[in-house]
């Protein structure tokens, strides 16, 4: 049975067969969640992995091997920039969801660890951000009843966190 759950933790430190990176389209280490998992993973492996596959457009997901990661893959996703809502972000950042479970089933993950993707420096605001991630994924869940995806946000605020199990059905809403 597949399960969505929030966790205030780093993305880094959890225990799932890959976590998904807030990636830019170059692919290259950046600040912020993508900076973390470069850091954990081993930087020059890591971009080295990131430069063989020669970049990713907004909304999709591209997979490396996690190195020296807990996880065994890092899927790398690349989010949408927030313009205010008028350049499709939400359909850009749906598919980054999507595409990374994708991938993850595609590699026989049955876990995975998400942060709230575009959310940070990106802009994307963080109510709407939690409205679209959860729906990707419960969206994807039903679509692939036949595959078991245990689901992981890592969040490291918990006023996000609150927010997250809201939207989710599980606890506060509010900001």
């Amino acid at each position: 049975m597949s399960t969505i759950d929030i966790k205030l933790i780093g993305i880094t430190d959890l225990d799932a067969d890959c976590i998904v990176n807030a990636a830019n389209s170059g692919l290259a280490m950046g600040s912020g969640v993508c900076g973390a998992i470069f850091r954990a993973a081993g930087p020059r492996e890591m971009q080295a992995a990131c430069n063989k596959l020669g970049g990713c457009p907004t909304g999709g997901a591209v997979i490396t091997p996690g190195f020296a990661l807990k996880a065994k893959h890092v899927i790398h996703a690349v989010g949408p920039i927030w313009k205010g809502g008028r350049d499709n972000e939400a359909k850009h950042l749906y598919n980054c969801y999507t595409e990374s479970l994708n991938r993850a089933k595609e590699n026989g993950c049955h876990s995975i660890g998400f942060p709230l993707i575009s959310a940070g420096i990106f802009g994307y605001p963080k109510a709407e951000a939690w409205q679209v991630a959860i729906r990707a994924c419960r969206d994807w869940i039903s679509d692939n009843s036949d595959y078991d995806m245990a689901i992981t946000f890592a969040v490291l605020d918990k006023k996000i966190l609150e927010l997250g199990q809201g939207v989710l059905g599980l606890g506060k809403t509010g900001w």
